[in-house]
């Protein structure tokens, strides 16, 4: 293992003690050690560093400039570790953030003007995407994930559980009808995501089990929110959060049907590479947005 910058310590210490002797007194070392360790580096570097024809230690020329450059050395990498240290400290810097897209939009985003009320020198680098990115490659700090997680190193903290509704504006329900079974559904015209992990198929409650129940309809999508906006205008049913569709229920441009039969509520995560040296730009941004993003899921003004 190369230990150069403990060889210079030393021998640092060898020329502020000027003996062997004193130096391995101070370094909880024996003489021979020093004595060994100062050869080698000698011998390494080709050059002597030290004139031993006098009872005390002096500096040859070369020597005189490794000292020098040592000592610069030294301190440089005091600087680099006082700096680091400090920085990991403080809330600035950048954070690189990975979100979905309508979760971003909704739920995120909102949250960013108070974040930086809070702390002003971080800056958020954030992109909206539902397709699974690799973390690392992408050197993603945070990632807000939906659904199941994948094994990874990565540390998970739980941010709430996503229910799901199936909705309709009130004007296709005038004109088709509104299921009042799980078997209404083959009449209607369901729309869907495209994702790659995505299955042409909606987890229902039926009979007291989950049943993957076959759908189609004239559109598959690749976020949520152009799925609200097909349904708000009469297109056909959508099964999307409840935090997409609240709104829109309350308001009277969509309406729930077949309450109490979707079957897979989802949770949500914050993942990152976490540790005991977690940056504090990071640990910031998590113990801020976590929570809110956690009313928002349920609900409660933030």
């Amino acid at each position: 293992m190369d230990n150069r910058i403990g060889e210079m310590q030393v021998f640092l210490r060898v020329v502020d003690a000027g003996s062997y002797s004193e130096a391995a007194r101070r370094l909880l070392m024996t003489p021979s050690t020093v004595s060994k360790l100062i050869a080698r580096m000698e011998a390494r570097l080709g050059v002597r560093l030290f004139e031993r024809s006098t009872r005390r230690l002096v500096l040859t020329s070369e020597g005189h400039i490794y000292y020098d450059k040592s000592l610069a050395l030294l301190a440089e990498l005091d600087g680099i570790e006082r700096d680091i240290s400090q920085g990991a400290g403080l809330a600035g810097g950048t954070i690189r953030v990975n979100c979905t897209v309508s979760f971003g939009i909704l739920g995120l985003e909102p949250l960013l003007p108070a974040f930086w009320e809070a702390h002003p020198d971080i800056v958020v680098d954030l992109s909206l995407s539902d397709e699974i990115i690799d973390l690392y490659l992408d050197r993603t700090d945070v990632a807000i994930r939906v659904g199941p997680l994948q094994d990874s190193a990565m540390i998970a903290r739980r941010i709430g559980i996503v229910k799901r509704r199936i909705v309709a504006s009130p004007g296709y329900l005038d004109r088709l009808g509104e299921p009042k079974r799980i078997q209404d559904l083959s009449r209607h015209r369901c729309l869907g995501f495209n994702f790659r992990r995505s299955a042409p198929v909606w987890p229902l409650k039926e009979s007291g089990r989950i049943v993957d129940r076959a759908v189609d309809g004239p559109l598959v999508a690749n976020n949520a929110q152009t799925l609200r906006r097909m349904a708000i205008a009469g297109v056909g049913l959508a099964r999307l959060a409840d935090y997409h569709v609240r709104d829109d229920i309350a308001a009277g441009r969509l309406v729930e049907v077949l309450e109490g039969t979707v079957g897979d509520d989802e949770q949500i995560h914050a993942l990152y590479h976490g540790g005991p040296r977690l940056p504090f730009r990071v640990r910031a941004f998590l113990d801020f947005v976590c929570p809110r993003l956690t009313d928002f899921i349920e609900g409660k003004a933030t």
